[in-house]
Order: structure tokens, then sequence, then C-alpha cells
């Protein structure tokens, strides 16, 4: 059997959503793990394998920053095998690789959830025939916390949050093994110690993002300068703005070099908003997240979750206190939602793949359909429903079969 980095894969009839243009109509050969060329219709290379794709349009694969389980799984409380289950349900929606999200918790049980994580992703790494049973791919860990605002809790524990100290370790946030890792937090910067931390975190390559808060514009402008460039679920979370008080809201709002990421459900911002949003900040200051919980893909019921009842609704969540719980949608349920308000293919593709990837750092391999990158692509049928899914150049999810021929 060929080795599957030197396999080829031709997609013919794409269309295709790049950086800066659609194509409606191409051949797309990909080589190994990564977009070889983007072809004319009439160009037909030698591969491996064909898949025509006619009446798909392919995006490159959505990246969720910031979701917390789905399919009953809890990223808090959940092995290995909890994290197999998440993958393959965000594959066949679409998304190619994620972060898993922590809420505040225990160190025992950060612990727990960090060696969990490292584990899966060597499971991942080591998988060389990708047939997709281990679904999307891990990149690292979010922290929700423990560094925020209790005033500004949501639904987060907040008997398990902290303050900081000059001087203080950072052991309370157990570090990935795996390289490469990606370590990303949310804190609010007017903690005791808060800007401290962030300093120290960045130091340490830390990803840091200003959530949960109710910072003024002092405490955000020290944030900016330690190193902070991103904003967690933005205008949840934090005081609405106010024309004496412009806080977190407005801070963001105005701070170019600031980005802020969205959940798209309807529920925690009204569409009006995401389209002001959109306005306001540009495509290019917003990544859409899911800021899934673990009844995301289990319907509308009662459900246990980070040991409080939360309801779900006509997919809304709520805990005892009547606060939003997170949210029941996928990165596919965001992406639809803004095309139907209006947000252009290549702009929602930069909101669900390029923007997260910049944020993340790993922009010069993920995020968008061009030569030499990844080949981890989702092909969207004409109602907006996946029909195809490839990571690093192999079919993991199809939803239906598709013509397909031996080169």
């Amino acid at each position: 059997m060929k080795d599957r980095h030197l396999q080829t894969t031709l997609l013919r009839n794409a269309r295709l959503i790049l950086p800066d243009r659609i194509v409606a109509k191409s051949n797309l050969l990909l080589h190994g793990a990564r977009v070889a060329q983007i072809l004319e219709p009439t160009q037909l290379p030698a591969a491996d394998s064909v898949i025509d794709i006619d009446g798909f349009t392919v995006f490159p694969g959505f990246i969720d920053v910031h979701i917390h389980g789905a399919a009953g799984v809890d990223t808090n409380d959940t092995g290995s095998d909890g994290l197999r289950t998440v993958s393959r349900f965000l594959v066949r929606n679409g998304v190619t690789a994620w972060l898993p999200t922590l809420v505040p918790d225990s160190e025992d049980n950060y612990l727990k959830s960090i060696t969990a994580i490292d584990e899966f992703m060597r499971r991942q790494a080591a998988d060389e025939n990708l047939t997709g049973s281990l679904g999307s791919r891990v990149l690292g860990v979010h922290y929700e916390g423990p560094f925020v605002n209790e005033h500004q809790c949501g639904a987060l524990r907040s008997q398990f949050f902290k303050t900081f100290a000059a001087g203080d370790e950072l052991q309370a946030l157990p570090r990935l093994q795996c390289p490469g890792a990606v370590h990303m937090i949310t804190i609010a910067p007017e903690v005791k110690g808060g800007i401290v931390l962030v300093r120290q975190l960045v130091q340490h390559d830390w990803i840091v993002s200003l959530g949960h808060t109710r910072a003024t514009i002092e405490f955000l402008d020290q944030a900016l300068t330690a190193g902070a460039r991103h904003m967690t679920h933005f205008m949840n979370a934090m005081p609405p703005l106010h024309q004496r008080a412009p806080g977190p809201v407005g801070w963001g709002l105005l701070h170019d070099d600031v980005t802020c990421d969205i959940i798209a459900d309807g529920q925690h911002l009204d569409p009006a908003v995401l389209s002001l949003l959109v306005k306001l900040k540009g495509v290019d200051g917003l990544a859409l997240i899911s800021d899934a919980i673990a009844a995301a893909g289990l319907g509308d019921g009662d459900y246990s979750i980070w040991g409080e009842a939360i309801d779900v609704k006509d997919g809304r969540t709520s805990n005892a206190q009547g606060s939003i719980a997170g949210s029941v949608i996928t990165l596919l349920d965001a992406v639809q939602r803004m095309l139907s308000l209006g947000v252009s293919e290549i702009d929602v593709a930069r909101m669900a793949s390029t923007n997260p990837a910049r944020l993340l750092r790993i922009d010069g391999d993920y995020g968008a359909i061009a030569e030499g990158k990844r080949a981890d692509l989702v092909a969207l049928d004409q109602t907006g429903k996946v029909g195809l899914v490839i990571i690093e150049g192999q079919v993991v999810f199809r939803l239906e079969p598709r013509p397909v021929a031996n080169g």
C-alpha cells in the first residue's frame, strides 16, 4: 500500500472558498497532507484517487478554540476515549481542529484532564492511517479561568477561582507535554496579580484572552501592554457598554489590535448585534466559537454538567440561577447563521478558520485553502449540510458515496 504521505487525491468540480476569491469550478490536487495545486477544470493530473464534488462548496476546515464538550462528554470529566467521542462528533460537523476547554476546577482534576488530553493528542499523532476514527484534531487546551472575576462568573464555578501573587509559579495550570501543543487561557486582568500573571503567561508562550471581566480601561490597557491581544465570547460575561463606563466592550471595539471571539447561536448575541460587530470590528477582528457544552448534539432536556442542573430548551441553556451556561451549537451552526445574515462566504471562512488559526499562531499551516497549506477541508452541499471532510489530505467523513475512481 502506498505511503499516505505520498498519496495524491484530486477533488474535481470543486467550488472553492479561497482567502481572496471564490472559484466557481476548479480541480484541487492534494499531495499527502498538503494542498498541492489549485487547477483549472480542464487540468486533470494523474492521482491515486479522484473524488467528484460537483455541487459542493469547499471551505477550509473549521477550528473551534472554545468548546467544553459535546455528545454527552464534558472535557473536565473524561478520558482519552471521551475526547475521541467529541472529536468524532465534531468532524461530522465540519470542525477539523479544536481546543478542549476547561472550566475552573481543582488542581487534581485539572491534572487528570491534561493527562487525558495529552494521551489523546499522542494517539492522534500516531494515527498513520487517518481513517477518521479519531476525528477532529486536538491542538492543545484552553483554560477558561480560574483567574476570573467572581462578579462575572456566568456559569463558571466560583469556588475554584484564584488570584495571583508576584513570585507565584504556574503549577495551578498543568501544561501539556505533547510537542507543539497550544496553551490558551481566559483571565480577568483586574483580579489580584492579574497583570503580573498576563506577563508571565505571555513569557511562557500562552495565548492570553481577556474575559469574565469587569476591568476598567486602565487595567485593560495594562493587559494589552503585557501581551493580551484577544477577548473571550465578546460582550458575554462582561458589563454592557455604557456611555460613561465603556468597560471591556467599549475597549474591545476601540482597539483594532485586539481580536474577539463570538458565539453566533442567536442566544448569546442578538442577530442584529452579530451584524453590528461585523460592521464595527470587521471580519478580521472576529473569530467564531461554539462554547458548546456536553449537551451539544443531544437535543433539549435536563442535564447534569459541572455539578449542577442545566436545562436546554429551544436551543438555549440555563442553570438554576437562570444564567446561560454555554451553548449547544457547533461551529457549523455558527457558520450557517453568519451566512444567513448576509456575511460573505469568504468572510465567514476567515471567521471560522483563518482567524482562529492566526489567534493560535498556526496560520502558517492551517486556516485557508492555499498551495502548501494543510489539506484540512470541509465540503458543504447547497443546503449547508456537511458532505465531505478531509484532514491532512485524507477523507475522514463522507455523508454519502460519491463517484470515486482510481488514478
